[in-house]
């Protein structure tokens, strides 16, 4: 089976991060027999300057928007698609037809500037860094901006948060079309978290508080080790020293959740983990996860990812087995 093809496109003022954020992760998203799952390959028009001050002359031009499965468009620190809302024609053109033909289109941080000056956001969610929330959201005003999230998943069209929010999106693509194993492998390979719970809220600047130090870190590691125990907020609260109140002010500041929807987040994420790489029957993975019951199972997982356990094990079950 032919790799998925990826081309990143880059535009004159392209944040360097952004541009080597995708070869980075998906290189490293490959199964224990070591074969490629993705060919990534760097596109643009000619050489662009570069926000980090160098200029990247890519080896493929705007020829491999039209024979990509996925395009993934790098942030940019400047230049039409963040100051006047303008893109070059054939740039445009090129987005508009890949995406009409059914090709995933991805953003990673103002990327999404280049997106909506296309047209391929009007009256869709998109994420892009909290930073540039008045300039992008005055400009682009038919979009409906989230600055709160890492990243969207809105189908066919996908977008980030800022710099290591690229990293958390592509991690999400790689788990959405491989499944977990693999994308935790990638991780471990990039050395970073396989999820990063949260949004943006917990790094928008505001005051250091006057208690560093006393954070809740701790107390979330405890808790990943007692998922399938009754932790309750209160159990947090005293494990951490602090009053609930105290507790879930912090914990908010620190993950941009509540201690409860943390929780439920992780249970489910191991949950899915569980239905991937066993065949534990719902029941055990429920009460193993901390879920409790299949009933319980089968509410969160559709909620949260719109499918049954039976259909999500179905659909992930062979790529884990693949890659084990």
């Amino acid at each position: 089976m032919s790799p998925h093809r990826i081309a990143v496109l880059a535009l004159d003022h392209v944040v360097a991060y952004d541009l080597g954020t995708p070869p980075q992760v998906f290189n490293a998203a490959r199964p224990s027999d070591r074969h490629r799952l993705y060919d990534v390959r760097i596109c643009a028009a000619g050489p662009v300057r570069s926000t980090a001050g160098f200029t990247v002359v890519p080896d493929y031009g705007l020829e491999q928007l039209d024979e990509a499965d996925t395009i993934m468009v790098a942030g940019i620190g400047g230049g039409g698609p963040v100051t006047d809302g303008t893109l070059p024609p054939d740039i445009k053109d090129a987005l508009l037809a890949a995406h009409a033909r059914g090709t995933r289109i991805v953003s990673i941080c103002t990327g999404a500037s280049v997106l909506a000056a296309a047209g391929l956001l009007d009256g869709r969610t998109a994420a892009t860094h909290w930073a540039w929330a008045d300039r992008i959201s005055a400009l682009y005003p038919q979009v409906r901006w989230n600055f709160d999230v890492l990243f969207v998943d809105d189908g066919d069209i996908l977008s980030s948060a800022g710099v290591g929010a690229g990293v958390d999106l592509c991690l999400h693509v790689v788990r959405s079309d491989h499944g977990a194993e693999v994308a935790n492998r990638a991780a471990r390979r990039c050395v970073v978290p396989a999820f990063r719970e949260g949004g943006q809220a917990q790094y928008i600047e505001r005051p250091v508080p006057q208690n560093a130090g006393t954070g809740t870190e701790t107390t979330r590691a405890w808790a990943l080790d007692r998922l399938a125990e009754p932790v309750s907020l209160e159990d947090m609260a005293a494990h951490a020293r602090m009053s609930v109140r105290t507790f879930t002010r912090r914990f908010r500041e620190e993950t941009g959740l509540s201690p409860r929807q943390w929780l439920l987040r992780q249970r489910v994420a191991h949950a899915q983990l569980l239905l991937e790489s066993t065949d534990l029957g719902v029941e055990t993975v429920a009460r193993r996860s901390g879920l409790g019951s299949a009933t319980a199972l089968r509410q969160h997982l559709q909620a949260s990812i719109g499918v049954a356990p039976s259909a999500y094990r179905k659909t992930f079950r062979h790529p884990v087995q693949s890659a084990s």
